[in-house]
């Protein structure tokens, strides 16, 4: 080419392009040769860098390792020294250190033996076996034993050289034992170093590094590896004493993998072909994201569906206008209807109960609104089938990606057993306290048969006397009149104590209406007047400021405090006479009434104060345990407290709060 055109360009100056193109090819070649020292560079860069990352990598694992055997032998040092502690102070040492002995054995392989050496040097217990670990003499022998015993009297664990024994090396730990201020023994322990590491060494380690513990003239102890390469010259080492001394911990890396030539090779075609690839390659790399976008969508929305039919939870979701748009399997499953029976409906809903519709309606209204109740709401809801059931709805709204809100999604829990559940506690805490106030009638019979005898009698002889008048003739109107009523006070008395009684045991629910608090102390102090006077014991009744109605039970209140008071009847019953004092305190604390039942017994002690309201607790031969425990029950049924503190003339005070004005 260069041959035929050169004469016909001659005066065309033919040659300039040529030279052009030359130097333009020159450029293009030390571009390229610039490229590629740039590039052999970079790659030696990279490598010195991986090398001091992966020096400093192994700089850091060194220590983490050696600090984390340090740790560990610190553990092993402690667990030592409250062993020394608890030897010296328990009664049975013995019995004590073959068990702690096995256990640290046991649980750190490690620690090859434990002995427990007194202060004499001679063995009194060991584990496995009570022989000393050395016993042959010379610098490895009892010599070195002894210097290590006169050691370790200065109070400090002490840690010995290293040693070889049955071709394995181990070192020794002394801990001493003090009591009174003298040395009464030494716990000795036995490690082993390829014991500590194989078992303190991570797998990791081992995989990266050859691990070998060296003396003090280089000598290998111990060492540790996982692989079967070829090390490199990359190594780190640190001091390892204690435990011994002059022991230095020494890791050396394993050469990796070297794929330098591999890495060159496919940078530099990657170099000679982007040009060529460059656009499908952008085309690709765009497909594969929507793919990789498409494959991550998909899997989200398996598992954010997988998760929803597993929940036990119903969710419902309605947008602004009320009309169902989801409703996963869970909700599906309690009302009973399928999911395209749903979607799409606008209320009234066909899981709506008839006979709660305008409440419902309301509620529904009231989300639509945002004033759905944040901690949710109860309401019966009816099945396909026509059965109903007591759900528990929570409402939040719901906000797509924009942060519009878009609807309302609902958690529905089905509370129908919870609620039988609850009921049924109910009947049963209204049986134990219909059983209690029947308790204590029983137990007050007698006294309420004399109290009840007293207008009888009264009753009886003024009907005697009536007769006696009239049969004799010898009588005035005024004096039959007189007669007659206080023969009717007496009657409406044994009338009021009967009335008072009935009451009292009757089943009826639990009706909160106003309630005077100190009509009820009267009528509680009332009924137990006389089982108070029978025992000696004089009832007291303060009643301080206001006394404001309370919305209460006052047949359950009057239940409390007889239990209160009758505990603090017999609880003085062994008390002198003038101790025998019953004092029950009313009084208003800001917005709490407070009733103080205060008795002058031997008191409670404070590890039976503890569980005093514990059910099926009690203090007395004869007693359920039932009677404290359904006193709180029913004052904190009444938002109420009820606790028990110490009297400081004597004996217990309970107190009982009541809230003023809650309804």
């Amino acid at each position: 080419m260069h041959e035929t055109s050169t004469p016909l360009t001659a005066e065309r100056r033919p040659l300039a392009p040529l030279k052009w193109s030359n130097w333009y090819l020159s450029i293009l070649r030390l571009a390229v040769g610039l490229l590629l020292a740039l590039l052999i560079a970079l790659l030696w860069l990279l490598h010195r860098n991986e090398v001091e990352e992966q020096r400093a990598t192994l700089i850091a694992d060194v220590l983490w390792l050696e600090q984390s055997l340090r740790f560990h032998l610190d553990g092993h040092s402690e667990q030592l020294q409250q062993l020394a502690l608890d030897l010296t102070q328990t009664r049975k040492p013995h019995p004590l250190f073959d068990l702690r002995a096995r256990h640290i054995l046991k649980n750190n392989s490690e620690l090859q033996q434990l002995l427990w050496i007194d202060a004499s040097g001679k063995t009194v217990a060991g584990m496995p076996n009570p022989a000393l670990p050395r016993v042959e003499p010379g610098p490895f022998g009892e010599d070195r034993v002894s210097r290590s015993l006169e050691l370790v009297r200065l109070g400090n664990p002490v840690y010995s050289d290293a040693y070889a024994l049955n071709d394995a090396v181990q070192f020794e730990i002394y801990v001493p034992l003090f009591r009174g201020g003298r040395h009464r023994g030494t716990l000795l322990g036995v490690y082993s170093l390829n014991g500590l590491l194989k078992h303190q060494v991570p797998w990791w380690f081992a995989e990266r590094y050859l691990l070998r513990i060296l003396d003090g003239n280089g000598q290998t102890l111990a060492s540790k590896s996982k692989v079967d390469a070829s090390p490199t010259t990359l190594t780190y080492a640190v001091s390892f004493e204690p435990p011994g001394y002059g022991m230095t911990l020494k890791a050396t890396a394993y050469r990796a993998a070297d794929n330098l030539a591999q890495t060159l090779i496919s940078t530099l075609m990657v170099i000679l072909a982007a040009a060529v690839f460059w656009s499908l390659w952008a085309v690709r790399g765009s497909i594969q994201r929507r793919l990789l976008a498409e494959q991550a969508l998909r899997s989200e929305y398996a598992f954010r569906k997988a998760m929803e039919d597993s929940l036990m939870v119903g969710m419902r979701a309605r947008d602004l206008a009320g009309r169902v748009t989801y409703a996963n399997p869970a909700f599906l499953r309690m009302v009973g209807f399928r999911s395209d029976e749903l979607i799409g409906r606008e209320p009234p809903m066909p899981y709506w109960a008839p006979e709660e519709m305008e409440r419902t309606l309301h509620l529904h209204n009231s989300v639509l609104e945002g004033n759905a109740p944040h901690e949710g709401f109860e309401i019966r809801l009816m099945r396909k089938d026509g059965s109903r059931f007591d759900a528990l709805v929570y409402e939040a709204p719901l906000i797509d990606s924009d942060g519009r809100q878009t609807g309302w999604m609902g958690s529905i829990i089905d509370v129908t057993a919870r609620k039988r559940a609850e009921d049924l506690a109910r009947q049963q805490q209204e049986k134990l306290q219909i059983t209690a106030r029947l308790v204590t009638m029983g137990e007050m019979a007698s006294t309420l048969a004399h109290e009840l005898n007293q207008p009888l009698a009264a009753i009886t002889s003024y009907t005697a006397g009536c007769m006696n008048k009239l049969t004799t003739g010898n009588f005035t109107p005024e004096q039959l009149k007189e007669a007659l009523g206080k023969l009717a006070v007496q009657a409406q008395r044994a009338g009021h104590i009967i009335r008072r009684v009935h009451d009292f045991v009757r089943k009826s629910e639990p009706k909160l209406a106003p309630c005077d608090l100190a009509e009820v102390i009267d009528d509680s102090i009332g009924f137990i007047e006389g089982a108070a006077k029978s025992r000696g014991v004089r009832i007291q009744r303060e009643i301080q400021g206001m006394r404001p109605e309370l919305p209460a039970d006052r047949v359950m209140l009057e239940q409390v405090l007889l239990n209160l008071m009758r505990n603090g009847i017999e609880a003085m019953s062994e008390m002198p006479a003038e101790r025998r004092r019953l004092t029950v305190k009313l009084s208003q604390v800001e917005q709490q009434m407070e009733i103080r039942v205060i008795d002058h017994g031997l008191g409670i002690p404070p590890e039976v104060e503890e569980k005093l309201f514990t059910p099926l607790f009690s203090t007395k031969a004869d007693g359920m345990g039932m009677g404290l425990s359904i006193c709180r029950s029913i004052i904190e049924f009444h938002h109420g407290r009820l606790w028990v503190e110490a009297n400081p003339a004597g004996g217990s005070i309970f107190v009982i709060t009541l809230p003023i004005g809650r309804q």
